[in-house]
């Protein structure tokens, strides 16, 4: 609890036991409202303030030129009647008890959210001549040491020089899991080493690592205003002066019509009291606040669980989507070639043929050769001599004496090999030892864990269509489509002919419906742009990924989109059903006030009860964000 709401609630106590004493003390004259008045301005001191402020600024159409005026009317009442001033206290404490509530959940539900957002390190450590000194992140340059012990927080990118130990990624992916770090990995500020002593070489400007560009984007989510959003703002606008004059209305026209065309007693007391009544009645507080709340909750929840939302519009395009359209390279696959299968023939065993492949491959930087290298393990690799690259053809080189042949059919032809042609989908890497054919290795693109199910999931969520753009051969697209359950696909695609394809399905799309495009944010930036809403995958780090993209997931866990697409639905519902039960009960609640039904009592629990009820509503945006990793 803040000291401005611990201050608001000792008013709030203070007040009600004020207006609880005068209830039992038989004071009359002139005292009785002077007493009265006491509690009065205890509660209310700063909403006529605020009322008084608006109205000099000549924006005076707000919730506390409403209470404000409500108030003071009914103590004028009191006054002109000699009645009961206790109403116009209660309603202006009823209120405040309301406005204490909102403030007290949304400033929790913040609090929450910028604890687990909180990215920002305090300081990073530099070798100094007294040893480790402590700078600001924002003092260090690129390509400097710099020191994280186990419990502190990465300040800033860079690449671990020496020192292994876990990281816990959480901040930034939402993964509880930690990474395992040694030297030559990469590492991103934000992130908080938990074991071993690190020393990485920074490789950005604070300002341009990961946690400060994460940072910029959730302040600035705020800013980026749904539809739903600018449609109450302008609702409110337009709606406080109507009930204004309408309130007048009530006030004057009735008692004008008793006396001049129906001869009867004016009754000026009644239905002005009916007009404060409709007065507090119409204040739109429950919208105002409920609505961009649910937003803030479900941007918030997300975030935490490493699913960053540049704005409230982007979340409620989001619930609109109808075509989902996958890069396949990085985000459906790991896009890191791995070897899947070894056919060997004759007498020869599979690990000797992967063996004597990656021999050959050693002094290889090619992906295929990274490849069997790590297939085969550094400790089996043999020494070879006169090795031989051939562009296009594949390598040779001489082990224990025999010539190694490693390469594609090509290669094997221009020696006069018999080889056996493998069938299977893939990159297939074909072997021979002094001509004479051994077997071949498949090397394939290995499909994400969750790949399957997510794709699987999204038509649950009522995903229509689901599309995937590569630039890989045909033969390999269609194997990878199928697996993964996706019936459209189109493959050998250079950038711009993505951006084409992705265009031509945007052109055909049914009404309002959003067509997604999800890419690994790096060499897609021209399709992230061009999509109704662009998510990139395994973006952590990537500038590129966090400009050109409208949603980021920092991590590479397709699933957690269908988790996003759901919370996305679920919070335009909670958004729709504040709306209509808010503007429901209003209208019920201002036809009772107007026909005198309903007094002030009745307004002001009508008022605060509907505000707390929509604010709890959109709290629950919140919590439903806690099971987005299952994409549930």
């Amino acid at each position: 609890m803040t000291k401005k709401q611990k201050k608001n609630l000792i008013r709030i106590i203070i007040a009600a036991v004020m207006m609880i004493v005068l209830l039992f003390i038989p004071v009359g004259g002139w005292l009785r409202p002077v007493l009265y008045l006491i509690p009065y301005l205890v509660i209310g001191y700063d909403i006529l303030i605020k009322a008084g402020k608006g109205i000099i600024n000549l924006q005076p159409f707000d919730e506390c030129f409403l209470m404000a005026l409500a108030t003071v009317g009914a103590f004028v009442l009191g006054i002109l009647e000699d009645g009961d001033y206790t109403e116009a206290v209660a309603v202006m404490l009823f209120y405040q008890v309301g406005e204490w509530f909102q403030s007290y959940a949304v400033g929790k539900s913040r609090k929450n959210i910028s604890q687990l957002m909180d990215l920002r390190p305090d300081y990073a450590n530099i070798d100094g001549e007294a040893g480790l000194q402590k700078v600001d992140p924002d003092d260090v340059e690129v390509g400097t040491i710099i020191t994280v012990s186990p419990g502190e927080r990465i300040p800033l990118d860079g690449v671990v020089v020496s020192g292994k130990g876990a990281v816990d990624t959480s901040a930034l992916t939402g993964e509880s899991i930690p990474r395992d770090v040694e030297e030559g990995y990469e590492v991103y500020s934000g992130c908080i080493n938990l074991t071993g002593v690190l020393r990485i070489k920074t490789t950005k400007e604070f300002e341009e690592s990961t946690a400060s560009k994460i940072m910029e984007m959730v302040e600035n989510a705020g800013c980026r205003k749904s539809r739903s959003e600018a449609f109450i703002t302008k609702f409110a606008r337009v709606y406080t002066p109507i009930v204004v004059i309408g309130a007048v209305i009530l006030a004057l026209l009735p008692p004008i019509v008793n006396m001049f065309i129906l001869s009867n007693e004016p009754m000026w007391t009644q239905w002005l009291y009916r007009a404060l009544s409709f007065l507090v009645i119409s204040c739109p507080c429950a919208l105002v606040i409920s609505v961009p709340l649910t937003f803030f909750a479900g941007i918030g929840g997300a975030g935490r669980h490493g699913i960053l939302i540049k704005g409230a519009n982007y979340l409620e395009m989001l619930s609109k989507t109808g075509t989902v359209v996958f890069d396949k390279t990085g985000t459906l696959t790991k896009g890191v070639f791995e070897v899947t299968d070894i056919s060997p023939v004759d007498n020869i065993e599979p690990d000797e043929l992967l063996c004597l492949a990656a021999s050959a491959e050693q002094y290889s930087s090619h992906p295929i050769a990274v490849s069997l290298k790590k297939a085969a393990g550094e400790a089996a690799l043999m020494p070879t001599e006169d090795t031989e690259s051939i562009a296009g053809y594949g390598v040779k080189a001489k082990i224990n004496g025999e010539i190694i042949s490693v390469g594609n059919k090509r290669l094997m032809e221009s020696i006069s090999a018999d080889y056996k042609e493998n069938e299977q989908v893939g990159t297939i890497v074909y072997v021979a030892r002094n001509g004479k054919f051994l077997g071949s290795i498949v090397i394939s693109d290995i499909i994400k864990e969750n790949s399957v199910q997510a794709v699987k999931t999204l038509r649950s969520v009522g995903v229509k269509r689901t599309v995937m753009l590569t630039g890989d051969n045909k033969p390999m697209a269609e194997k990878i489509a199928a697996d993964l359950g996706i019936s459209e696909v189109h493959s050998e695609l250079l950038p711009g002919d993505k951006v084409d394809v992705l265009s031509g399905i945007i052109e055909n799309k049914n009404g309002n419906e959003a067509v997604v495009f999800l890419g690994d944010g790096i060499n897609d930036a021209p399709v992230l742009t061009c999509a109704d809403i662009g998510i990139s995958m395994g973006a952590m780090g990537s500038d590129a990924a966090i400009e050109a993209s409208d949603i980021v997931l920092m991590d590479d866990d397709p699933l957690k989109l269908v988790g996003a697409i759901r919370l996305s639905r679920r919070c335009m519902l909670i958004v729709k059903e504040n709306i209509c039960f808010a503007i429901g009960v209003k209208i019920i609640c201002l036809i009772l006030g107007a026909l005198g039904i309903t007094n002030l009592w009745a307004a002001i629990f009508a008022d605060v009860g509907v505000m707390i009820l929509a604010v709890l509503n959109a709290i629950r945006a919140l919590i439903l964000t806690k099971n987005i990793k299952k994409g549930i």
